[in-house]
């Protein structure tokens, strides 16, 4: 989610479906939608499609996330084994590390100003260790080992696993300094996301924040753009097949996890990081062909995607605010969809005032001080 490349449409309708995924999931904790009005008429398994699905949203983050960094390598050095260490790592730190910093002080404020909902009271744990996990990348492990932290600081564990995964990915690439050598490790990688999905199992939040799952659905995303990049577009029928396969897949997760589940065990995450790279190649060649066509009234969710980074930091702030109004204002449950609307919208416009006036700015000073001029000038060129 903390990706950035040359803007597809396709790419951020996909995030903007997984970031609303992510905000109605951390809503529906809290107001569940099943015991609303809505609820009571929708079935149940659009009610559990509606809530229950962000662990499965931040796995699409993280495939696409691989596809899309990679493309940004490829399209820029020509090859991973190519790859500039110190322009990648420095593009890595001017898109991510300003807001990073900004968040981890506002929350470590509120949690000295004992604000519920942002104190960190468990016994195992304090706000200097909380603050060195999310500096160091490793507060996914951190909560592993010590229990959830507030709402706000939890979210910083799928950037852990991303970031640890992009300090290593050009170490990696230039080690091995080919691709053919390379792909198959990716693919190792990528596969092996059932077995140590399950032998996690035992701990829940480790088993469902450990580094090596989520870098496997990274790496299938890496292996998805270098299908993407290096392989000639199929026949537009066999391209539209691939889409389809790709959303057939994503809807059986999103829809039946239950099932799945039931059948496949901790298989149903391969199938969806599977799916997610077959849409994302088919996205690719469709719009490199010029035949995407979306549906109208997507734009909304489109520009969502393009904020998800920023909107992923932030929505807990509305949510928590949120959701204190609701209980202040005495709301029967009946009505609580009705606050599902606003809340979305304000993450939205949250994360673009974020954007606009703290992350963009920083990224493109900080570029400018860490990168060759004609660098930034081809950076901002592809942006």
């Amino acid at each position: 989610m903390t990706a950035t490349a040359a803007r597809s449409q396709g790419i951020d309708l996909l995030r903007g479906l997984s970031i609303v995924l992510v905000i109605l999931n951390h809503i529906g904790l809290r107001i569940p939608l099943k015991h609303t009005a809505l609820g009571v008429l929708l079935p149940g398994w659009v009610s559990s499609a509606l809530n229950f699905n962000g662990y499965e949203a931040v796995c699409v983050f993280f495939v696409i996330s691989g596809f899309l960094i990679t493309g940004n390598s490829l399209r820029r050095w020509g090859s991973l084994p190519r790859i500039d260490l110190k322009g990648f790592y420095a593009r890595r730190f001017a898109r991510i590390v300003p807001c990073l910093l900004l968040l981890v002080a506002v929350l470590s404020l509120f949690h000295l100003m004992d604000i519920p909902d942002y104190r960190i009271h468990r016994p195992d744990q304090s706000l200097g260790r909380a603050v060195a996990s999310a500096l160091g990348f490793y507060l996914n492990w951190y909560e592993g080992h010590t229990g959830y932290l507030p709402g706000n600081w939890d979210v910083l564990w799928s950037l852990s696993i991303e970031e640890v995964f992009y300090i290593g990915f050009p170490l990696v690439c230039l080690l091995t300094r080919r691709t053919a050598v390379l792909a198959p490790c990716l693919v190792v990688l990528a596969l092996s996301l059932p077995y140590t999905h399950a032998a996690l199992e035992g701990n829940d939040i480790w088993q469902e924040k450990a580094y090596l799952p989520g870098m496997s659905a990274i790496a299938a995303g890496v292996l998805a753009a270098l299908i993407a990049m290096h392989c000639r577009p199929p026949r537009r029928w066999l391209n539209l097949a691939l889409g389809c396969t790709g959303i057939a897949g994503m809807a059986m997760v999103f829809t039946q996890g239950w099932v799945l589940w039931a059948t496949l065990k901790d298989g149903y995450i391969l199938l969806l990081t599977f799916s997610v790279a077959c849409l994302v190649v088919s996205l690719h060649w469709s719009e490199a062909g010029g035949m995407q066509r979306f549906l109208p009234g997507t734009g909304w969710l489109q520009a969502l995607g393009r904020l998800s980074y920023e909107v992923y930091l932030t929505h807990m702030f509305v949510a928590f605010g949120a959701v204190q109004l609701y209980k202040a204002s005495g709301s029967h449950i009946a009505l609580g969809w009705l606050w599902y609307p606003p809340i979305v919208a304000l993450c939205w416009m949250l994360g673009a005032l974020v954007a606009r006036f703290i992350s963009e700015p920083a990224d493109r000073t900080l570029r400018r001080k860490l990168l060759a001029p004609e660098s930034v000038r081809t950076a901002e060129t592809a942006a």
